[in-house]
C-alpha cells in the first residue's frame, strides 16, 4: 500500500516499540517494597495503568506540567487505594521510578524482527512525547538505537503530539517531504491524527484494543507491517 510513495518511516516509542507497561511494571516491583509501600502490585497496577493515560493526556494537552504529571499520577493511584503516603515519599518514588524504567528493556513482540525487515528499505526515524533525558537510555538499553537516524522528542519541539509543529520537525530533521513519510503509533490522537494533520501517513498499532476507525489501516501485530511495505 505504501511501498511505492514511502521511503522514510516514523516510529513512536512507547507503547509501540518499547513495551512501557511491562517495563513499567516490573520497575514498580522492585520500588515498592524498597520504599516500605505494601500495596499489592497488582492493584497498584490495576489504577496505576489507567491513571498514567489519564494524566499523559493532561500533559500533552499542555494542561499539567512535566512536574505534576510525575507525582500526581502516583498521588492518585494512592489516594484512590486510601492508602497513606507522604509526600517526601511520592516524590522520591517518582524521581526513582523515571531513574530505574529505561533499565527494564523488554520490546514488543516482532519489533526486532521488523526493524530488521525495515532498515535495508527505508530510513527509520523515531517521534515520540516522552521526556528526553530517558527515551535515548530506552532505546540505548534495549538495543534498537542503531536503527534509527533521528530521534525526535517533544521537548526538543517544544511541542508534543498531535501538534503538526514536530512532525514538521522530524521532517525537517530527516529532510523527507511529508508524503513520503509514514508514521506509525499507538495513539490514534497523537499518533494517526497527528501526522495525518502535517500531511503523513499513517498506520494505527492498536495494541490495546481501541475502536475501529477509518483514519488509517489498523495492525495489531507489528508483523503486520510488513504487508504495507
Amino acid at each position: 500500500m505504501f511501498k511505492d510513495v514511502v521511503t522514510d518511516v516514523f516510529f513512536d516509542l512507547d507503547h509501540t516499540l518499547w513495551d512501557f507497561e511491562k517495563n513499567s511494571a516490573l520497575t514498580f516491583h522492585n520500588l515498592l517494597p524498597a520504599y516500605g509501600v505494601t500495596v499489592a502490585l497488582t492493584d497498584f497496577l490495576k489504577v496505576y495503568v489507567p491513571a498514567n493515560l489519564v494524566y499523559w493526556k493532561m500533559y500533552r494537552e499542555e494542561k499539567i506540567t512535566k512536574s505534576e504529571l510525575r507525582y500526581q499520577r502516583l498521588k492518585s493511584v494512592f489516594d484512590t487505594l486510601n492508602y497513606s503516603v507522604s509526600d517526601a515519599i511520592i516524590n522520591s518514588l517518582a524521581i526513582e521510578y523515571i531513574d530505574q524504567l529505561s533499565s527494564h528493556t523488554h520490546l514488543f513482540p516482532n519489533t526486532l524482527e521488523v526493524l530488521d525487515y525495515l532498515r535495508p528499505k527505508y530510513r527509520l526515524h523515531i517521534i515520540t512525547n516522552g521526556f528526553q533525558e530517558i527515551q535515548e537510555k530506552k532505546l540505548r538499553n534495549s538495543g534498537i538505537l542503531p536503527y534509527f537516524k533521528e530521534v525526535i522528542d517533544s521537548e526538543m519541539a517544544g511541542v508534543k503530539k498531535p501538534n503538526p509543529i514536530i512532525f514538521n520537525l522530524a521532517l525537517e530533521k530527516a529532510k523527507v517531504r511529508p508524503q513520503s513519510a509514514l508514521m506509525i503509533g499507538d495513539s490514534l490522537e497523537a499518533d494517526i491524527l497527528g501526522a495525518k494533520s502535517a500531511g503523513l501517513h499513517a498506520i494505527h498499532f492498536n495494541a490495546h484494543g481501541g475502536e475501529l476507525h477509518q483514519h488509517s489501516p489498523m495492525i495489531t501485530d507489528l508483523r503486520e507491517i510488513k504487508s504495507y511495505l
